[in-house]
């Protein structure tokens, strides 16, 4: 017996687990995942699809539980995906086409994961000019000193430039903006957490006001315009905005009621001790950044090029110039860039393998009506864009949605449309969104952090947004 606790010893300090409770979570986790994937005879689900149900709630489970750190997670997704999977029908590769396993680690060059490089590199170049001490002293003189303030300064800041611009790019900036106030508070203090996760409710939520805010919004617009049901900039505004808002308000008074930041006054002077005993940047350097912040912020917003292609300039000339040195590169939170890559392979095998189609499949429309339909649709797609890319589940949710809509008299665009707004909404895990996963970086929150609001969307979200555009709809036509 002495030795089997020695031999049990030894292999949980092999496999660094902080207690024998992370090891229980996670033989939790697989244990439920194989169970639900494997046990019931699930109709219409291949081979494929069981193993990619078996991935995707196994990832779930540790991501919620914490069981091991959640970038190792999504290394996991991406090998049990090659591993189980092999290719989308779930075979391994043929002799014609060895490589076809790419696509699970195609993700780790998305486009996504250099925007989100290209913000982190931005944060870091501020930090080390100085710089955003100098945007956090704008913010502090906009809105006081008080927290309450700050924290709805910061979440209206960012609400309306995700209107406008890449929501991970409006996330990236504002954390940036908030990482010194968080500085002057001390370890441990209960408000800290407050301000990410703000920034990352009205990330999410500010891209439902208006059709360039999130590409879900342009999926279910091309829709509709097919359908000849065409919107205008202004009438998407007048669907998403107001939800978006009521929504937005709900988000700010729960975190104001679950961090108390009432009567805090935030220290301003302690700003100019951030970073004391670091060395100084050069003047010119901190022109740089700015000149740079402020190309890189117009081009995202008003430029015709893809909010990736112009993440290059940053990247490419903050490092060129010195800015960002060899130090500061090591320093990024590289760990989070591994979280979303495995983000983004569960979304390629959750659709290649079809499971997502297998899941709306399953859902009992008949006899709902366009309202329990709608109701039905938002839903679905709420949790499906935890899980994946929104713009992946907007991809596939839309054209069944709409196809569905076809269906029933009424308005047929009520669908499409509160598919994209919900597809805003979704935040239950840290890679459910980018700005999640970029208030995650912070090392102030924790995964389940991101539940009770997520939670929260997740309910109000469909009521309120079918409500409001099954109302609207109509009348704009």
């Amino acid at each position: 017996m002495r030795d089997t606790r020695r031999a049990a010893r030894r292999f949980l300090a092999a496999v660094e687990f902080d207690d024998v409770g992370a090891l229980l979570r996670l033989l939790a986790a697989l244990g439920i995942a194989a169970l639900v994937a494997f046990l019931p005879d699930w109709s219409g689900l291949d081979a494929a699809g069981r193993r990619c149900l078996f991935i995707l709630l196994f990832a779930a489970g540790l991501w919620a539980s914490e069981a091991i750190p959640a970038f190792a997670v999504s290394l996991l997704v991406i090998g049990l995906s090659i591993l189980l999977l092999g290719r989308p029908d779930g075979v391994f590769a043929a002799a014609d086409e060895p490589e076809r396993w790419q696509i699970f680690i195609a993700p780790m060059a998305s486009p996504l994961i250099w925007l989100f490089l290209a913000g982190f590199i931005l944060a870091e170049a501020a930090a080390r000019t100085g710089l955003d001490r100098t945007l956090a002293g704008l913010v502090f003189r906009a809105a006081g000193a008080r927290a309450t303030a700050v924290l709805l300064a910061a979440m209206a800041v960012t609400f309306v430039f995700s209107m406008f611009m890449s929501n991970t790019a409006t996330a990236a900036m504002m954390i940036a903006v908030v990482a010194p106030l968080l500085r002057t508070l001390p370890a441990g203090h209960s408000f800290r957490p407050a301000l990410p996760l703000g920034i990352a409710a009205a990330a999410n939520l500010g891209g439902m006001g208006t059709l360039v805010g999130t590409p879900p919004n342009a999926i279910a617009a091309g829709f509709l315009r097919q359908a000849g049901n065409e919107l205008s900039f202004l009438e998407w505004m007048l669907l998403g905005l107001p939800p978006a808002l009521v929504l937005a308000g709900m988000l700010a008074a729960f975190l104001l009621y679950r961090y108390r930041p009432a009567g805090l006054v935030l220290d301003r002077s302690a700003l100019s001790t951030v970073h004391r005993g670091a060395s100084h940047a050069p003047r010119w350097q901190q022109g740089v950044v700015v000149l740079v912040f402020g190309t890189t912020l117009l081009l995202w917003m008003f430029g015709p090029a893809p909010a990736a292609v112009v993440a290059f300039i940053p990247i490419t000339v903050l490092s060129v110039t010195g800015v960002i040195g060899v130090a500061e590169i090591r320093q990024l939170r590289w760990d989070v860039l591994i979280l979303m890559a495995g983000g983004l392979s569960l979304g390629v095998a959750v659709t290649e393998t079809g499971l997502a189609a297998w899941i709306v499949a399953g859902l009992p429309t008949e006899g709902l009506g366009l309202a329990g339909a709608a109701l039905a649709f938002a839903l679905l797609t709420t949790v499906l864009s935890n899980f994946m890319s929104n713009t992946a589940a907007a991809n596939i949710l839309v054209p069944l949605g709409a196809a569905v809509g076809i269906g029933f008299s009424g308005s047929a665009g009520l669908l499409p449309v509160v598919i994209a707004l919900s597809a805003s909404t979704a935040m239950c895990l840290p890679i459910a969104t980018p700005p999640n996963a970029i208030a995650y970086s912070t090392g102030e929150l924790h995964s389940r952090s991101f539940l009770a609001p997520g939670l929260a969307l997740a309910f109000a979200t469909p009521l309120g947004t079918v409500a409001w555009v099954g109302w609207l709809l109509p009348r704009l036509g």
